[in-house]
């Protein structure tokens, strides 16, 4: 099944959800038609229990490129016009928001570079696949601006507070094997084997067990904000028995027994 939206495609096959952002005249810049598909992939794959990946990408040669500097000055016209100063001053980066509390997995195929806003979006995500094309730039501080998108939050929980304030303070470009040797991304491959091997890892994820997939993640970013080895502990005490109520879990230990591989039905 595939969907067209205003500058991205959106497609759902096998249990996995593709957003590809379609913009590649702009390296797939953030305009308000890829903030919106960004916005209604993420409701469709929580509403859908059949879609158990989301998988973003971008078309061209760029995962995202950042602000749609050409855009933002007819966008605040357009804004202003019909809401107001709270519409020029909205949440342009309500995306990110939106995919950490996806509680199924996201995985960021990037293609080519993911700068400023770009680059956080690919942050967002739980799993980044780097092509060996792939590059990061924090592009904010040549503007003489501070970084959005949730750099300040997502970089150094990736790569350590030293290394993602060097990143931020020098808006330097990170290759994609630098990138992965400083934990930025899961993997690097080559640029035609992106898609395959992106898909690969979404197809075993959307295999696994749907409500203890969805529990881990809820629980990592419970334990990243709150800090507290005891809370955490209890947190997954409880998530833990939510599982051993469930048919998946009676699954795993009937297919352990008798040796198959288990068909978990997210019940």
């Amino acid at each position: 099944m595939t969907y067209t939206y205003q500058d991205a495609i959106f497609e759902k096959e096998d249990g996995i959800a593709t957003l590809t952002l379609n913009l590649p005249e702009r390296l797939n810049a953030l305009s308000v038609g890829i903030r919106e598909a960004l916005l209604r992939a993420v409701d469709d794959v929580a509403q859908d229990d059949d879609t158990r990946v989301l998988i973003i990408t971008g078309a061209g040669r760029a995962f995202c490129s950042g602000a749609d500097v050409r855009g933002l000055a007819g966008e605040a016209e357009i804004r202003s016009g019909e809401v107001g100063r709270k519409g020029i001053m909205g949440p342009l980066s309500l995306p990110v928001l939106r995919i950490t509390r996806l509680e199924k997995p996201v995985i960021a195929a990037v293609n080519g570079v993911a700068a400023g806003g770009g680059f956080g979006l690919a942050m967002a995500c739980d799993i980044r696949i780097a092509s060996e094309n792939a590059r990061f730039i924090s592009v904010f501080v040549r503007r003489a601006l501070p970084v959005e998108w949730g750099l300040s939050y997502f970089l150094p929980r990736a790569v350590g507070l030293s290394k993602a304030l060097e990143i931020m303070w020098t808006g330097d470009a990170i290759d994609a094997r630098e990138a992965e040797r400083i934990g930025l991304v899961s993997k690097v491959v080559p640029a035609d084997d992106l898609m395959k091997e992106t898909r690969a890892l979404a197809a075993k994820l959307a295999k696994g067990p749907p409500i203890a997939i969805e529990l881990i993640k809820r629980a990592t970013y419970v334990g990243l904000d709150s800090n507290n080895l005891a809370s955490q502990l209890g947190y997954e005490t409880y998530v833990a028995g939510v599982c051993i109520r469930t048919e998946d879990f009676r699954e795993g230990v009937k297919s352990f027994l008798e040796k198959r591989e288990a068909e978990f039905k997210g019940r």
